[in-house]
């Protein structure tokens, strides 16, 4: 009797994946012209690799730069328990701590909340504790104890919930200015591929994505590292100082990058997206 080939066989159990957040999880930072917002981001990253030698995984990401634990609470949890995932993550909170007179402990369980409802459905539920900004630049330098603290209740919501947490803090790799963006507050294509791999191996999921060896760098300069100081203050500080005295936020005006169920088989950016078909999980719309 001929055995079964499982050589392409998936690897985990999940076949609905849904991504709730900010920016981080919008994939803000990893340039992809030919994404919805144009950007790509860990998620996307993770959830092709989730959907090799699955027919039928599905994923929507509901992320959208700028928003803070309210907006995220109000916006975003109902619409992924309607769509009846059983893969949940969610990063949320940093841009809470960034505000002055933020307290770390109190953003938390506003966070716990939000996690206590996504658990209540049986899907697992990832969590991410937030990058040590120990290297970054002085004004996130500042905020260090506050995140510091927000991770330390991040793990006892982890722990009282029963979440995977994937722990940016721990992660040497992308503590290094060479894994950020222009704007020094998001993540460029290499740190969210770093950051792929690190969500990929708390799910245990084996996986296609290698280690990330990036081409060794001269030292900058002196003059050019104040040439791009000016750069980065005029093109991204004064602009987000401009939108807190005004009371907007960056994402007030974007949509989620994929707000339904997308069916995806292989990777998206080789095949693109692809209508469910009869085999698919069912929407909401269509029970």
């Amino acid at each position: 009797m001929t055995e079964p080939d499982t050589s392409n066989a998936p690897t985990h159990p999940w076949r609905r994946f849904v991504a709730l957040g900010d920016s981080f999880t919008e994939g803000v930072g990893d340039p992809d012209p030919d994404a919805p917002n144009g950007v790509r981001g860990w998620a996307d990253r993770v959830a092709e690799q989730l959907a090799l030698g699955c027919d039928d995984f599905a994923y929507a990401n509901l992320a959208v730069r700028g928003k803070l634990l309210a907006q995220i609470s109000d916006e975003q949890v109902e619409r992924a328990i309607e769509l009846k995932p059983d893969l949940i993550t969610i990063s949320a909170g940093g841009n809470d701590l960034i505000r002055p007179g933020a307290d770390a402990d109190i953003v938390a369980a506003r966070f716990e909340r939000i996690v206590e409802r996504l658990v209540a459905t049986g899907a697992t539920v990832v969590l991410f504790t937030g990058v040590d900004t120990k290297f970054s630049t002085v004004a996130f330098r500042r905020i260090r104890p506050e995140v510091a603290i927000y991770n330390s209740n991040l793990w006892s919501i982890a722990n009282r919930n029963g979440c995977v947490v994937v722990d940016q803090w721990g992660c040497k790799e992308i503590q290094n200015t060479r894994m950020w963006a222009s704007d020094r507050l998001h993540l460029n294509e290499f740190g969210h591929h770093q950051v792929a791999r690190l969500v990929l191996a708390a799910l245990h999921v084996d996986n296609e994505l290698q280690p990330m060896q990036p081409e060794p760098m001269r030292p900058q300069r002196w003059r050019e590292a104040r040439r791009d100081d000016l750069v980065w203050a005029r093109e991204f500080v004064v602009p987000w100082l401009g939108r807190r005295l005004r009371g907007v936020s960056s994402g007030d005006s974007i949509e989620p990058k994929y707000p339904e169920p997308r069916v995806i088989r292989g990777a998206m950016r080789r095949e693109g997206p692809v209508e469910p078909d009869h085999e698919a999980p069912p929407t909401p719309d269509s029970q």
